[in-house]
Parts: structure tokens; C-alpha cells; sequence
């Protein structure tokens, strides 16, 4: 009686199976292979992805200096002398030429066309904000015959080319007597923005919960009301972000100005006025003051995105996490 029990003479265990709970039933070998398997797999996908992160990275990175050296240059070369551009164009300038920015504003007349652009592309982007906003919400909020028609009708007009409809464009100015004139070149601009704005804010407006606007109609709101109080605040990212695109879309624009102000060379804009610095001042060997004119131009575009990033990236996202 004393002696042990072997374990192989128990009814229904085997010598191959082993006791319960012993060491063949803890570490079961197919089971360990797969899981080294796995892991050989997992370190060999972490790699790849180090190397396409790596790879991703360097092209951004060669992409944002072939950008940004370009203006960086040009601003530069807006502080140094013509001897200078051209004997040390890739050094700092030895002594800060602010002159340069004076005569590129006031000989060039840089500052009157500065002015000119100040007050057509602030007009119209307000008429562009506000009649966009409107439009767009009336198209994502209520339903009415012909309604798809119209959201359609909005977005065929991004696909018309602008250089269509100049020649027309030109004898309507003509005849109605705007041309030459800030308030017809602003009414040209918002027609000419509408179609993305709407596009843009439509979809937006889709994304904000239709409960705030019946809570506030049910509390006595009017619609107008309800959409200048409580849906405008709440789209305010959306409308961020399309304003800093119709910013730098009317800042930037050459074409439109150049055939609707043709005669009085005061209304000029600040595009026009930069190619005609360019044109006189390569005569002339002034590539100082054509840098500075050029750095002046640009200066409002890089502050508004500097300024405003943060708001058109979440503009840009908030209808997607929505």
C-alpha cells in the first residue's frame, strides 16, 4: 500500500498525455509555434512601417523646402541691393535695405494699389460669407421643389471656366457702367466665389444637429433668428475655413481685374500693380524694389494663413468626426 501510484495506470490517462495539470498540459507545443509565428510577423510589420514613416516623412520634408526656400528668398533678397542679389545671392544681406520697401511703396505706388485690394477683397468677402451662408443653408436645412436643381446649378459653376465668360462679362460691366469701379469688381468676385462657398457650407451645415434648430424655433425664434444666432455660432470652423479660401482666392486674382479695370490706372489692384513693378523695374535693374513689392504682396496670404491654420484644419475635419 505504500508503494506510489503510477500515473499511466490511472483509468482513462495516458503516458502520452500525462496528468492533469502537469507540465504537457501548460505548454502546448503547436500553440507556443504559432505565437512565435505572430511575433516574427509583428516585428517584420513594425519595420516596414518605421521605413514607409521614414519614407513619408523625408518627402514632406523635401517638399515643404522646395516651398518655403523659394519665399524665404524672395524675402531675403528684399532687404539687400541689387550688387548684392547678384554677387551673394544666397547670403544674408550685409546691411538691412528698408529703403527698398519704401520706394517699391511710394515710387511704384505699391501702397494705393495695397489699398485698392484692401477694400474690393474685404467688401466681397463679406457679400461671399453672408450670401453663401445663407444660400447653402436654405439648400442643407429645408426641403422645396427644385432644390437639388439649384445645389447642382451652384456646383456646375466651379466647373466653368472664368476666362468663358470675360468677353461678356466685359460688355454686361460695360453696359450696366461698373467698370473701373470697386463695387462692380466686388459683385464680379462674389459671383465668381459663390459656387465653392456654397458647395463647402452646404455639406457643412448638413453635419450640425437639427434638434438645436427646432429647440430654438419651438422656444419663439424666427428662422432668421435661429440661423444668425444659434446655426451660424455653430458652424463658425466651416466658415473659418472657406473665408481663408476665398481670401486667398480674391488676394491672388489677376485675371478678372486686368480686363474689368482697364482705364483708371488708381484702381488698379495689387496683382496688376506687381506686374507692372515687374515689367518697369526689369527695365530699370531695380530688383530690389521689385523683391520688396513682391514680399509686400505677399505678406497679408502668409499672415492669414499663419494666423487662421488651426481653424481651417479643424473647418476641414469637423464635418468628418461629426
Amino acid at each position: 500500500m505504500s508503494a506510489q501510484t503510477d500515473p499511466a495506470d490511472l483509468p482513462g490517462v495516458t503516458k502520452e498525455q500525462g496528468p492533469p495539470g502537469g507540465a504537457a498540459s501548460r505548454v502546448p507545443g503547436p500553440r507556443a509555434g504559432r505565437g512565435g509565428t505572430d511575433g516574427a510577423a509583428g516585428r517584420n510589420g513594425g519595420g516596414e512601417g518605421r521605413v514607409l514613416n521614414v519614407f513619408s516623412h523625408g518627402v514632406l520634408v523635401i517638399w515643404g523646402l522646395l516651398v518655403t526656400m523659394p519665399l524665404l528668398w524672395a524675402v531675403v533678397s528684399s532687404f539687400k541691393d541689387d550688387t548684392e542679389i547678384f554677387g551673394s545671392p544666397w547670403s544674408l544681406p550685409s546691411v538691412l535695405h528698408f529703403d527698398n520697401w519704401a520706394r517699391a511703396w511710394d515710387k511704384a505706388n505699391m501702397g494705393q494699389y495695397f489699398l485698392n485690394s484692401l477694400i474690393v477683397v474685404g467688401g466681397s468677402l463679406i457679400g461671399t460669407m453672408l450670401l453663401g451662408s445663407m444660400a447653402a443653408y436654405v439648400l442643407a436645412r429645408f426641403d422645396f421643389p427644385g432644390n437639388r436643381f439649384l445645389y447642382f446649378l451652384f456646383v456646375g459653376g466651379m466647373g466653368f471656366p472664368v476666362i468663358l465668360a470675360l468677353v461678356p462679362l466685359f460688355f454686361v460691366m460695360k453696359n450696366m457702367a461698373l467698370l473701373d469701379s470697386y463695387h462692380g469688381l466686388i459683385l464680379v468676385y462674389i459671383a465668381y466665389s459663390l459656387p465653392f462657398t456654397v458647395f463647402f457650407l452646404s455639406g457643412f451645415f448638413r453635419t450640425l444637429p437639427t434638434s438645436v434648430a427646432e429647440a430654438a424655433l419651438i422656444d419663439g425664434a424666427s428662422h432668421t433668428r435661429t440661423f444668425f444666432q444659434v446655426m451660424l455660432p455653430m458652424a463658425k470652423p466651416g466658415l473659418i475655413s472657406v473665408g481663408i479660401f476665398n481670401f486667398l482666392g480674391q488676394w491672388n486674382q489677376y485675371l478678372l481685374p486686368t480686363v474689368l479695370n482697364v482705364g483708371d490706372p488708381d484702381k488698379k489692384m495689387l496683382t496688376q500693380g506687381l506686374v507692372a513693378l515687374a515689367v518697369s523695374q526689369g527695365y530699370k535693374g531695380d530688383w530690389s524694389g521689385l523683391f520688396a513689392g513682391l514680399t509686400i504682396a505677399m505678406l497679408p496670404v502668409l499672415a492669414a494663413y499663419i494666423i487662421f491654420q488651426r481653424q481651417v484644419v479643424a473647418g476641414l475635419t469637423a464635418g468628418a468626426l461629426k
